[in-house]
Formats: C-alpha cells, sequence, structure tokens
C-alpha cells in the first residue's frame, strides 16, 4: 500500500517543506557525483551511535566531524532511488499540512527535534553500533505522527499494487499511518539491534516523539481530530 496524494488543501504555501525536499534532492545529487568515495562520505556524516563515545568520526583524508553534527547531516543523506523517492513521497504529501498547521518556523524545528529524537532511539537501542544511519526517515516518521493526531479522516489515495495492475483506493489517514506504524514497531522487534538494514527503531522513536510533541508546536486555532477541507487531489 502506496500512498500517493491527500484530499486535505493547505492555506500556507509550504515553503519549509518544498526547502526539505530541495534539501534532500540536492545533497543526493551530490551523494550521486561522489562515485567510490560515496561509502567514505557516508561513514563521516551519518549517525554511528558509538561515535558519541568518541570524540569525533574520523576517516583518512576526510575532515573530522564532531558525531553531534552527523544526527544532522544524517537526515539529508539517502542510500539510494528507492530510499529518497519514497521519504520525500511521504513528506510531499503529509508534510505541507503538519506545516501550514504549526507555521513555518515551528514545522522546522519540530521536524528537526524529531529527526534527533529517531536518532537517539536508534542509538538507545544499539549504543554499541558502528554503522552508520542515514535518511530522513526518521523526522518524516515524527510528520506522519503529527499528521494522523491533527487530520485522522484526510482520505489517502493508495496504490496497491496486485500483480502487475495497480489498484487504488481512497482510505482515511487514520488507517494509512495506522498500519504503517504498526509495521514499523513489527519489523522493529523482529530486527537484530545494531544488525546493517532498515532502522527501525528510528522510526518508531521518530513517531513517538510526533506523538508527544505535536500539542507543543500546532497553532492553537488547530484542533486535534479535525474536519479537513475537500479539494483537488494534491
Amino acid at each position: 500500500m502506496i500512498p500517493i496524494s491527500d484530499d486535505n488543501p493547505v492555506r500556507l504555501t509550504p515553503w519549509v517543506n518544498w526547502s526539505l525536499i530541495g534539501l534532500c534532492a540536492a545533497v543526493f545529487a551530490w551523494e550521486l557525483s561522489l562515485g567510490s568515495q560515496l561509502s567514505a562520505a557516508l561513514d563521516v556524516l551519518g549517525f554511528a551511535p558509538a561515535s558519541l563515545a568518541a570524540t569525533a568520526v574520523r576517516v583518512p583524508g576526510y575532515v573530522v566531524v564532531p558525531p553531534w553534527i552527523t544526527i544532522f547531516t544524517a537526515m539529508f543523506l539517502h542510500g539510494g532511488w528507492l530510499h529518497i523517492a519514497g521519504n520525500m513521497l511521504y513528506l510531499w504529501i503529509f508534510g505541507n499540512n503538519v506545516e501550514d498547521a504549526m507555521g513555518h518556523w515551528r514545522y522546522l524545528i519540530f521536524y528537526l527535534v524529531c529527526g534527533v529524537a529517531a536518532a537517539f532511539s536508534f542509538a538507545a537501542m544499539a549504543p554499541g553500533s558502528s554503522i552508520p544511519m542515514i535518511g530522513a526517515s526518521g523526522a518524516i516518521s515524527g510528520v506522519l505522527a503529527a499528521y494522523v493526531l491533527l487530520y485522522p479522516r484526510a482520505l489517502i489515495r493508495v496504490v496497491v499494487p496486485l500483480g502487475v495492475l495497480p489498484y487504488f483506493l481512497r482510505i482515511s489517514a487514520g488507517w494509512v499511518v495506522g498500519f504503517w506504524f504498526v509495521m514499523q514497531l513489527v519489523n522493529a522487534m523482529l530486527a537484530r539491534p545494531g544488525d546493517p538494514g532498515v532502522a527501525w527503531w528510528a522510526h518508531v522513536g521518530g513517531f513517538l516523539a510526533g506523538g508527544l510533541l505535536t500539542p507543543l508546536f500546532k497553532s492553537s486555532h488547530v484542533r486535534f481530530f479535525g474536519n479537513v477541507r475537500r479539494g483537488p487531489w494534491g
């Protein structure tokens, strides 16, 4: 089940959300230009929990990056086309409404704080891991939590691949995001902490942080579990 759009127009132009997507895309283009040096760059700029016990990440021939900075740089790195495409699709669909509900600057801070919470959740479950975590998934998980708290009845258009034929449905955000979170939680519980692959606990931690922080960041006139204005798919 892949979300492709929502029926939930916005009042504010989502400059911050667009900028986050543009920055991730620009960083990914830079990654593609690195060629054989990409792996070393990800080691330097990705977030590895074990680095918190060290003074810095050291890779021969590269600048020294303080470990706390990698918590932020890792949010804008991605491991391949599917990784960035999936993350940016979710951010495009859900982020604009959350920015609309919070305002530009509060949304930016909310996004970054959720990303930090995701990194520390990953570190808490695998404190000795030296495998760098990269991707915007943790921060976007917080955005999903905010969206489902604010607009659970918004209709999400999803595509369900059935063999070679796509099947399109309109499902409420509560079901779409709820199904997504259950899948993250199940995978996190089944995975061995510190193993290579998806940082499932970062997704779970980012989502929980987003749920807890939404009351502090949303505008006072925006209600929880509110109605949505119907409009064109976007």
